[in-house]
């Protein structure tokens, strides 16, 4: 039947060229129109997972944390990061057209009046108490909020220290900052005191540095990048608002939409260049196989054709691709280019003996058609595998590179013939054979023995490597940290206070959530829970009284009548009278010392100096009192009042409640996040969030892998036995695989390449890929052929595999780190499985049978086989 079909194909060879490329063209606008990536790593996981069921019913509750862009901006001082993130959420929620909502979880005006009420009673405590010791310098500075009132402040504590009320020593970071800017401000350089740092004696916390805006953008699902035009509106919005480098300020892009975005660019970064240098290596690698530009030709034609067809029907199939699905392009020409160059030099090994080109098309169809069709079959078997498995990302991959063999076969069986009966390739001078192998052969057989018991024991010795072997589970390791999303998460993630690596869990009302908080914070693993108790808490009454209190002793202080701004020449009077107090009680210490110096030289300088100095010393001083006011002044907080979009965050519209749990110890540590995600789910069964989706993704890829494995192995089982009709030449196909794998796997301890989730895929892969290029030999023996390794099976085998190891080797060149790291074990798989089919299959064979047996498929064919009988054959290197 194949040889028929090859027969037809080179009769009607013309009518098989324009229906292939009539296909072909409406392929490529398939391809076009579908194309696209979906870079949701959640995608990848079956949503029929209970652990998926549980995000789903979660995003379902809080849609408003699901296709978020996270803008993190990071300023100098707490007045100037605030101010730019108010400015910016500001500017950027106009944008209706591109941005559906802003949100600030961390400022606004609930933040400015509640910020006492929000902090837990020791810390509002000893708060409260600073501010009342800090009452005359408050007071100072309400009523004159000016160069002369802060000299003012800065004399009355030299006064301090003169008197022995207070320490020199506690003046010396606070004049160490006035001299800081005051120095810019003489050197013409920006300069902005920070009230804030200097009132808390420089120690504030990370999230007082680092403020973020959360923004559902508007997105195009149409393109590549859905996110692409809001981050770019959102980067230009905050450039105009003055968030940059050059102002002290920085902003930063993760969340879903911006990874997802950062995804397709990383996958499609040096595409072009990684993509000429594999095709120029299999064109070269073809050439010293086919050694016919004809020839080279009519593969690269026959594979390019079929590639844009397995495209078209991949897209058709599974709507869009996802990180992992997107490698089929690589497995396509890795293994669809296998079965062209098998037939193109079993053709040439035919040309050399058939007297014209039909005969040898119709004897290469005779003898490789049969191991063709198995090594399809098998790697089908191999690829489909993956479809019923939960691992839904290699499962689409799993589906396309199927029918991309189905494809790469036919067009193998049809188009390449007809192509090769087109160009007409001149007949071959030589046999084609790899004569520098021609001894291996007989050696293997003559030691045969020995070289079995030297596999046995490298495989034992190999045997405790398996107990080393790595894994990693952290499915942000697959994700270049290069690109700033990635970057800015890693680097959110060291800090507990912003670290995105919490767990969510549901409460059934808010009710609940007093005795759920409490069953969590009982957790060894678990380090606090906030929830919407946390923005009105249950202690609240007891804190309105102690912040009240406050009030009373602050509020005169703080309200004191305004002085009129003072004149320059006060100011200059100001400047001297406070040197010359610095200099009374300096003694040896530098700090005072040097302010004296630079008052001095402030006051001897232009008016214009004066005025820049008052502005980087008072600009926020208004808002720091007007700040004090609010905050001295909360209300009570209830369901109510609280702001409708702080609610929404923390409680559904069905009255769910979310309870946001943090880990105890380093967030970034993959055995902490496992340990915490189990303690919790102890107590709530469907929690939420990065520890448990990593740790419960981890058993269902793994097992979605061993069930692929297994299912594989069986299939292809099947398939041999019903093929071969033998159980030893089973055993000797599939037992040196066994071998290929294991070796594989002890290896990577010793080269330091952990298995992860998207390399995995390499495992079972290279089983069908394996069996393809050990069905060859098993078939070739079968038939009777000696000296395997000099004959021009090997030579298609070995170039065969390093078009394949090229292809592969184009994912390893991948900016992506988990395509390159599937990439890399595919290669490494690669090489195992060549030695043991080059090395190991011989041994294990033995000497072929003296003639071909006819009650095996192949055997008429192999009996017809004018290679076997030929003996006179020139070497061809």
């Amino acid at each position: 039947m194949i040889e028929r079909l090859v027969a037809f194909s080179v009769r009607q060879r013309w009518a098989v060229i324009v229906v292939v490329a009539l296909l072909t063209a409406a392929s490529v606008g398939v391809a076009a129109h579908l194309f696209r990536i979906n870079t949701d790593v959640e995608r990848l996981i079956d949503p029929k997972e209970p652990w998926r069921q549980d995000e789903i019913a979660f995003e379902q509750s809080f849609p408003q944390r699901s296709n978020a862009i996270v803008a993190v901006i990071d300023g100098q001082t707490p007045e100037e990061t605030e101010e730019a993130a108010q400015k910016f959420a500001t500017s950027i929620a106009v944008h209706k057209n591109l941005i559906e909502s802003v949100y600030r979880p961390d400022g606004g005006p609930f933040f400015q009046q509640h910020g006492f009420l929000l902090m837990s009673k020791p810390e509002l405590d000893k708060t409260l108490e600073q501010l009342v010791e800090q009452q005359g310098l408050l007071g100072a500075l309400a009523q004159d909020p000016s160069l002369r009132g802060v000299m003012r402040v800065l004399a009355m504590g030299a006064q301090g220290v003169k008197s022995g009320d207070a320490q020199l020593s506690d003046l010396e970071k606070p004049m160490g900052e006035f001299d800081k800017t005051l120095n810019a401000v003489l050197a013409d350089k920006p300069a902005r005191l920070s009230w804030q740092l200097l009132l808390s004696g420089g120690e504030v916390r990370s999230t007082d540095l680092r403020k973020f805006v959360m923004i559902q953008p508007v997105l195009d699902f149409n393109a590549l990048q859905p996110g692409y035009t809001a981050t770019k509106l959102i980067r230009n919005v905050a450039k105009d608002a003055g968030i940059t480098e050059a102002n002290g300020l920085r902003m930063r892009l993760t969340g879903p939409v911006a990874v997802a975005d950062d995804e397709f660019a990383t996958l499609s970064d040096d595409a072009f260049l990684n993509n000429s240098v594999t095709v120029g290596a299999i064109l070269l690698f073809l050439w010293l196989a086919l050694r016919s530009p004809p020839l080279v030709l009519s593969v690269m034609i026959t594979t390019f054709a079929g590639l844009v067809v397995t495209a078209a029907l991949g897209l058709l199939m599974v709507g869009e691709l996802n990180p992992i699905s997107v490698a089929f392009a690589a497995l396509f020409v890795g293994l669809g280019i296998d079965f062209g160059i098998q037939f193109a030099v079993r053709y040439r090994a035919d040309r050399y003996e058939q007297p014209d080109i039909y005969s040898a098309l119709r004897a290469a169809a005779r003898g490789v058609g049969w191991s063709l069709t198995l090594a399809a079959i098998s790697l089908l078997a191999g690829f489909f595998a993956f479809l019923p498995t939960a691992f839904r990302g290699v499962s689409e991959l799993g589906l396309i590179a199927g029918v991309g063999m189905i494809v790469a076969y036919l067009f193998a069986l049809t188009l390449l013939p007809a192509l090769i009966a087109v160009f007409n390739p001149r007949g071959e001078k030589r046999a084609v054979e790899t004569a520098w192998l021609a001894g291996v052969d007989p050696w293997i057989l003559r030691n045969r023995k020995g070289v079995l018991i030297a596999v046995g024991l490298v495989t034992l010795a190999g045997l405790p490597l398996l107990l080393k072997l790595p894994f990693d589970s952290n499915p942000m390791h697959l994700r270049s940290p290069k690109v700033e999303s990635i970057a800015t998460y890693l680097d959110l993630i060291k800090d507990p206070a912003t670290s995105p690596n919490v767990i969510d869990v549901i409460a059934p009302s808010v009710d609940a959530i007093p005795e759920l908080s409490k069953k969590l914070l009982a957790l060894p693993a678990v380090s606090s829970v906030n929830s919407i108790d946390t923005y009105m808490p249950r202690d609240q009454d007891e804190k309105l009284a102690a912040i009240a209190e406050t009030a009373q002793i602050l509020d005169p202080v703080l309200n004191l009548k305004r002085k009129p701004a003072p004149s320059d020449q006060e100011n200059v009077a100001a400047l001297k009278q406070t040197a010359g107090a610095l200099r009374d009680v300096a003694g040896g210490s530098k700090n005072p010392t040097a302010l004296a110096a630079t008052l001095d030289k402030l006051a001897a300088a232009p008016e214009a100096k004066r005025v820049e100095a008052t502005k980087a010393l008072t600009a926020d001083l208004p808002g720091l009192i007007e700040g004090m006011k609010a905050l001295l002044h909360p209300k009570k907080v209830t369901l109510d009042t609280i702001p409708e979009r702080l609610k929404a965050e923390w409680v559904s519209k069905d009255g769910k409640a979310r309870l946001e749990v943090h880990p105890k110890g380093n967030s970034n540590d993959d055995d902490v996040l496992r340990s915490f995600a189990k303690e919790v789910q102890t107590v709530a069964p469907h929690a939420t969030g990065a520890p448990v989706a990593t740790t419960s993704s981890s058993y269902t890829i793994l097992g979605a892998f061993m069930q692929a494995g297994i299912t594989a192995f069986v299939l292809i089982f099947i398939i041999l036995s019903v093929a071969l009709r033998k159980p030893w030449d089973v055993a000797m196909t599939l037992g040196p695989l066994v071998l290929a794998t294991l070796w594989t796997l002890m290896s990577l301890p010793l080269v330091g390449m952990p298995l992860n989730f998207a390399n995995i895929i390499a495992l079972p892969l290279m089983l069908a890929v394996g069996v393809a290029f050990h069905i060859y030999y098993v078939i070739a023996w079968r038939a009777g052929v000696a000296d395997m390794l000099a004959s021009s099976l090997t030579r298609a085998i070995f170039f065969s595999a390093l078009t394949t190891g090229t292809a592969f080797g184009s994912l390893v060149l991948s900016s992506h780190p988990g395509t390159a790291s599937m990439g890399k074990l595919l290669a490494l798989s690669l090489f195992f499985t060549l030695v043991a089919a080059f090395f190991v299959v011989p041994a294990f064979l033995g000497p072929p049978p003296k003639r071909p047996d006819a009650d095996r498929p192949e055997g008429d064919a192999a009996g017809k086989d004018p290679l076997l009988g030929a003996k006179a054959r020139e070497r061809v290197a």
